[in-house]
């Protein structure tokens, strides 16, 4: 079987080793040349429509591009192209027009080379006019969505755990009346999830880049950083607050009163607590639901810098009648 070679890097004015955004340049810059809305009653210009469209298909996926330059040196000889061993016996499947059906705008090179990637999907790569779906192109001419946008949003802990609205403001770059783009100020109010984790993205969809060609804007993205907090550290969705005790508070066990981002409540210190033993209060920490973090409790045994004299009696007293030995080495 031979078929008719498509040299898709002909058809878009590119080299065989041409990035991904050379690619998608010259792509754009055709298929508004040969646009079938800017060439009525031109079955040449769409013709070459559809062929750009074609192209842009294979050289913008890895996997087909890759497919397509691993054809060998057949690609030089002229337009009668042998398929690879195997591909005759192929059947593919396409929907919505797509290749390999009556009235379908792809190439029966297409369709032999690379129909099995599409064998599962419903509208191919194409609309029924041959635009590439995601490409922009609509019946009213060139549109395109935004590009997505993303900034930092700093929140305390407390903003973070209760949520709630906090408006802010951020630049954004638009085009001015002379075609120029321009920066200006835009004011969002933003309903912050309750528990948002630090690092964590709030998608505010239609609020990123405006579409060229009065395109729709794409999504804005603000990632949380949470600011510090005087009592208590991150960790992951738990948070950590270090706990002063005396040395017989921690021996003889006592409750506190410790806060947390709520409320203060009393946490029961247990007799025999050494320094650095972590108590819980469950679903105190970040999150919702059934993946909220906890508050930790660090205990920390203080001791007097100074003592007076009945207390250096009571600790020599102790340091004689005690049989407790911390080492074991």
């Amino acid at each position: 079987m031979s078929l008719e070679y498509k040299d898709y890097y002909e058809i878009l004015g590119v080299s065989r080793d041409a990035s991904k955004e050379e690619i998608g340049k010259a792509f754009k810059k055709l298929a508004r040349k040969y646009h079938p809305d800017l060439n009525n009653n031109n079955p040449e210009a769409e013709k070459k429509f559809k062929e750009v469209n074609e192209a842009y298909e294979v050289l913008k996926d890895p996997e087909k591009r890759q497919r397509y330059d691993q054809l060998g040196p057949d690609w030089e000889h002229g337009q009668n192209f042998e398929p690879p061993p195997g591909y005759e016996n192929m059947r593919f499947t396409f929907g919505g027009g797509g290749p390999g059906q009556s009235g379908g705008d792809f190439s029966d090179f297409f369709s032999t080379i690379f129909g099995d990637l599409f064998g599962q999907k419903s509208g191919g790569g194409f609309g029924s006019r041959g635009f590439a779906q995601g490409s922009g192109f609509s019946r009213g001419g060139f549109s395109q969505k935004g590009d997505d946008a993303e900034t930092t949003i700093s929140l305390t802990l407390e903003e973070a755990y209760t949520g709630g609205h906090k408006t802010i403001s951020l630049q954004e770059r638009v085009p001015g009346p002379d075609g120029r783009p321009k920066i200006t100020n835009k004011t969002l109010d933003v309903n912050i999830p309750p528990g948002v984790a630090n690092g964590s993205k709030i998608r505010l969809s239609g609020q990123g880049n405006p579409g060229p060609g009065g395109g729709p804007a794409g999504d804005l993205f603000l990632k949380i950083q949470l600011k510090p907090h005087p009592l208590f550290t991150v960790e992951e969705r738990n948070i950590l607050l270090d706990l002063p005790v005396t040395p017989w508070e921690a021996m003889l066990g006592t409750t506190v009163n410790v806060p947390t981002l709520e409320e203060r409540v009393s946490l029961k210190i247990p007799s025999g607590t050494s320094s650095g033993t972590k108590l819980r209060l469950r679903g105190k920490g970040l999150g919702r639901g059934g993946k909220k973090g906890d508050q930790l409790v660090r205990v920390m045994i203080k001791v007097p810098k100074t003592l007076s004299d009945d207390e250096q009696r009571a600790c020599e007293q102790l340091a004689q009648i005690s049989s407790f030995q911390p080492r074991t080495f």
